[in-house]
């Protein structure tokens, strides 16, 4: 995806960003006439399935958008929603017939202006308790508790959805699956496949840098895959003397490189690393001042698929939001900008009681090694310090790893392009023609059992 990081010809980003669709897909057809180097050619092709997907993630018309607002918050009016899509704080763009708005632009409402908080009508009720689940352990351990293991199972299962079946009308060919399954790396140890659906699958070793099970329905009536596995995982705690921190003994440049299209030392990025870091010199220091600045200043914010967007870490820097992943490779990118290797670690927020997708970070320090950093947990939690301070080289052990580096490629290579291209949390179906979108499927995250190891 490197070719993400070429700029488009300045009349295709006009007609963008006016919202001209079809002409802009026109130019792109004009452009790919022309006598291209690859590259060039290779992201303006790219730009026409770009702006398909982007148009398929904004789905609600004015209508919808307006009922669904009144009918989430107390009082609201026509006159606040006119004054909110005035000033762009609701996410929309324009079609030929009319403002659509993006399909998470509700929570993502919650999350940029929190004085609606106290406006809505009702409360996720499990989001609640999984959240007092969590902190009831970061108290714990705040308060000197010793770190815990546990052995975990976990389980995805991933069907088509008939409208996807009725687009296919049964000729698929076969299905290729890919499912999220846990690795070996850090903190988390001993993966074992329970069950799988399919009787024949492969599945890689367990070091390798993103880990799926993959299976293969040859028969148009098996349409949903499912595997179920275990691991054990550990909760870090570390205590670092910032001043017996050292320079680097070994050779790091795997982690202290760019990785277009999402890290990439920009011209702003750069200015703003001068900013946050200033002159400090001590790697810890300098983590612990991107951190800071991550944390308080990038507000956390649903995303779009993330091969819609062209730089991740440049998006956050600059609108000062983003979830989890973009977060991260933030972090990562001005990590390594500095001289601190950093890396990527991904997969579940293991949480029995609300499960889902999640990224977070690690860098490294001599002579203590790897540290994690959850920005994206640690900035949700800005009104508290101390839990704000815990994901600063700590943490929690509701989690499954599944990939330690956003670039890191399937096995057996898909044939086609992936939903995530960076990440597989969720998983990917393929058909020999073509991929499986996320809309045409379900898929169920689930934490069976979370059992404390006793040592």
């Amino acid at each position: 995806m490197e070719f993400l990081a070429l700029p488009l010809p300045e009349m295709i980003v006009s007609l963008e960003a006016q919202y001209r669709w079809e002409d802009a897909l026109r130019c792109l057809r004009i452009w790919l006439q022309k006598d291209l180097d690859a590259a060039l050619r290779r992201r303006l092709e790219y730009e026409i399935f770009r702006i398909a997907r982007l148009q398929k993630s904004y789905v609600h018309d004015e209508k919808t958008a307006y009922s669904m607002l009144e009918e989430a918050i107390v009082d609201f009016s026509k006159e606040e929603f006119d004054r909110l899509v005035r000033e762009r704080a609701l996410d929309c763009i324009r079609k030929d017939d009319g403002l659509y708005f993006e399909k998470r632009f509700l929570p993502n409402l919650f999350f940029a202006f929190p004085d609606y908080v106290s406006r809505r009508r009702t409360v996720e009720e499990s989001r609640e308790k999984a959240k007092k689940h969590l902190e009831s352990r970061l108290d714990a351990l705040l308060r000197g508790e010793k770190p815990m293991r546990y052995r975990v199972i976990g389980r995805i299962q991933k069907r088509l959805k008939p409208s996807a079946l009725e687009a296919l009308e049964g000729r698929h060919g076969g299905l290729e699956c890919w499912l999220p399954f846990p690795l070996e790396d850090l903190q988390q140890t001993k993966p074992a496949l329970i069950a799988a659906s399919a009787p024949e699958y492969t599945l890689p070793h367990r070091f390798s840098e993103t880990r799926a099970i993959h299976m293969v329905s040859k028969s148009p009536n098996i349409v949903d895959f499912s595997v179920q596995f275990s691991y054990e995982i550990s909760e870090i705690m570390s205590e670092v003397d910032p001043s017996s921190v050292s320079h680097l003994r070994a050779p790091m440049e795997d982690y202290l490189k760019e990785e277009p299209p999402h890290i990439v030392f920009t011209p702003y990025l750069r200015t703003l690393s001068r900013e946050i870091v200033g002159s400090e010199q001590n790697p810890y220091k300098i983590a612990q001042k991107i951190y800071d600045w991550v944390t308080k200043h990038v507000h956390y914010s649903y995303m779009r698929e993330y091969r819609t967007y062209e730089n991740l870490s440049l998006y956050g820097a600059l609108n000062r939001k983003g979830d989890c992943g973009v977060q991260a490779l933030l972090f990562i990118t001005l990590c390594r900008m500095n001289g601190v290797p950093a890396r990527w670690q991904s997969g579940w927020y293991a949480n029995p009681i609300e499960p889902g997708n999640h990224d977070w970070a690690f860098f490294y320090v001599e002579p203590y090694g790897w540290l994690p950093v959850d920005c994206s947990f640690g900035g949700a939690r800005r009104e508290n310090e101390a839990y704000r301070s815990f994901y600063f080289g700590n943490l929690d052990a509701f989690r499954m790893v599944s990939c330690k580096n956003h670039l890191a490629p399937l096995y057996p290579m898909p044939k086609h392009l992936r939903n995530d291209p960076y990440d597989n949390q969720s998983g990917e179906i393929q058909t020999t023609e073509r991929a499986i979108e996320p809309e045409e499927v379900e898929t169920k995250i689930e934490i069976l059992s979370f059992e404390p190891i006793e040592e």
